[in-house]
């Protein structure tokens, strides 16, 4: 008979920890790094490209201290933006190229994909993901927890009630199923916070209480901000936010002002910890969204794109650009804004670079541009091959100032100019009367210029540069594109709006002969893709109602669903131990 001898095992325990002690990490000048993601957030949602509607002050902070990415390019739906993010590669040479993960599909980012976690977590990081992963759950090791992060407070699905963290989906009878997990576990004691303000005390937790002398922090916090929520109820935030945005006549617009400024204040919440935990001086910050906001259609939230082209779930720019900044003290140019085409695939390498990690053995599309980004030069041609869908029908391809469009989205729905600002300025925030004020009063400003001291920045002239202009004020005043009929070509350095289609006039150039060529060398490589159908077991209602790696519930090999077994470690109580010693060696 088996005998467990629990002294031993204590002992065991004790003396791992005393050796991982004596061989703590010694790299601590390495730089932490934190990436703040939001989720849908439109590119003109955020007051330094020069909206007034409602003011970001927070995330402008960040962006005029630090550096403007002003040409930041991803893919324009949640799953492909991650895995590029994640992996460094174009989702066309993953498989994720294809529409989104839905929860029900038993699918994931492939496990033999090397992710930004996993690369960070091998070179002495402690890494954590706080919020959104939308990267797979069928099977317990497609989550965080298996995919490189020592830390994962979230939820694994699409998106989830901003109070009781719920996702309803609609297109199929399954009941509604709770989506919230500290690592592996259920959280249910939450309900009634609010979504942001949870994500945001998690991210504050591990800010404070991370050992910065044995490791230092790679943290990802994946907002669900500004994303809308389920069907009966997208648009939430708390009463009393709303409420100072009583001017915004759209209820639903004003509600969306709402979860922006959530956003906004989770920033400022975020770098006030780091420089209250005094490790900011040694801190690289990433603000982005995914993809561009969803003006209309499925899932829409009023976000506004003015003035670019199109939404997410496009190929135009108001998908694939996102309104970004970056601060470190490693910068040298800071204050400025940077024109370099950037992808977000290129964020693996360039931090990688930063903290000095190898990529050795890996083949990335992503590009090391952290010597530019430093020394502020603009001197690379960006190629991006942003995506080829067989199934959806469509391509789009950009090198240096070109754009190739042929084929579209839904139909061409999204094909328009679908944002615009309010012309009555009594829908202007009435705080833009002490702008300047409001942004260095906010505490982005105050802890950053706290370590970098006051740079004589002309805020309002510094924002002006980062207004993108359009060709033409009136959009049919260029050559018509209509990639359902014939392919499109742009200039985007003289036209960002994408009005001008010169395709006919270049159609026969050696500029565009190149273009194709590319395009066919990515299509004969591309990876298939992985989207399978959905998987009707998956039911939360089978499962305590919980969204959950029902795959290997029901093959009895992992959770602890309605069929799941308590594991021997469990029935013994050591879990809580080994947490516990876990929690003091991070």
């Amino acid at each position: 008979m088996f005998r467990f001898n629990l002294p031993a095992v204590l002992a065991i325990v004790l003396g791992l920890v005393m050796r991982t002690q004596s061989a703590a990490w010694e790299g601590s000048a390495k730089p932490n790094i934190v990436i703040i993601m939001a989720d849908d957030m439109g590119f003109d949602d955020v007051s330094f490209r020069g909206s007034n509607e409602f003011l970001t002050p927070n995330i402008d902070a960040l962006a005029y201290s630090g550096v403007i990415l002003n040409n930041l390019y991803t893919p324009s739906m949640c799953t492909p933006s991650r895995a590029a993010l994640l992996t460094g590669k174009y989702p066309l040479n993953t498989g994720m190229q294809h529409y989104v993960l839905v929860n029900d599909q038993p699918w994931s980012l492939p496990t033999n994909e090397t992710t930004m976690g996993e690369v960070f977590q091998e070179n002495g990081y402690y890494t954590s993901l706080i919020g959104k992963w939308h990267l797979g759950m069928s099977r317990k090791a497609y989550t965080p927890k298996f995919r490189g992060f020592d830390q994962h407070y979230g939820y694994l699905g699409a998106y989830v009630d901003y109070y009781d963290q719920t996702l309803e989906q609609g297109n199929v009878n399954y009941s509604r199923g709770h989506d919230f997990r500290d690592n592996l576990r259920p959280v249910c004691d939450r309900n009634g916070t609010y979504v942001t303000d949870l994500l945001t005390e998690a991210a504050i937790r591990r800010i404070k209480q991370h050992n910065y002398q044995r490791k230092p922090l790679f943290m990802l916090l994946s907002h669900l901000a500004p994303h809308s929520a389920n069907d009966d109820d997208p648009l939430q935030a708390p009463q009393s936010e709303v409420e100072k945005f009583s001017y915004i006549k759209d209820e639903r617009r004003r509600k969306y002002a709402a979860m922006v400024s959530k956003l906004d204040q989770s920033v400022g919440q975020v770098v006030e910890a780091l420089s209250h935990r005094g490790i900011l001086n040694n801190t690289i910050l990433l603000f982005l969204s995914d993809n561009g906001g969803p003006t209309q259609g499925m899932h829409s939230t009023t976000a506004s794109n003015y003035p670019l082209r199109g939404q997410k779930h496009s190929p135009w720019e108001g998908g694939l650009r996102s309104s970004a900044a970056i601060w470190s003290t490693q910068l040298e140019k800071l204050g400025t804004i940077w024109k370099q085409k950037i992808y977000i695939g290129d964020f693996l390498p360039t931090l990688a670079a930063a903290a000095n990690i190898p990529l050795d053995g890996l083949t990335l599309d992503g590009l090391n541009l952290w010597p530019s980004l430093k020394y502020g030069y603009e001197s690379v041609e960006r190629e991006i091959m942003h995506n080829i869908d067989e199934i959806f029908n469509y391509e789009v391809y950009a090198k240096g100032k070109w754009k190739f469009v042929n084929g579209t989205t839904v139909e061409g729905r999204y094909d328009g100019w679908l944002s615009q600002r309010p012309n009555d300025s009594s829908q202007i925030d009435p705080r833009f009367e002490h702008y300047e004020d409001l942004v260095k009063q906010s505490p982005v400003w105050k802890h950053l210029h706290a370590i970098t001291g006051d740079k004589p920045i002309q805020l309002l002239e510094h924002r002006e540069h980062a207004v993108v202009k359009c060709l033409y004020e009136d959009a049919t005043l260029g050559v018509a594109c209509n990639p359902l009929e014939a392919p499109c070509l742009f200039d985007l350095d003289v036209d960002p709006c994408e009005q001008n289609n010169l395709y006919e006039k270049m159609k026969n150039s050696t500029i565009f002969g190149d273009i194709m060529e590319r395009i066919a060398y990515f299509r004969e490589h591309a990876h298939p893709i992985n989207n399978k159908p959905a998987d009707y077991r998956c039911n939360p209602a089978d499962f305590n109602y919980e969204w959950t790696w029902w795959e290997d519930v029901l093959e009895g090999n992992g959770g602890r669903g309605v069929k799941g077994k308590f594991s021997f470690l469990e029935l013994l109580g050591l879990t809580g131990l080994l947490v516990v010693l876990r929690e003091v060696l991070d």
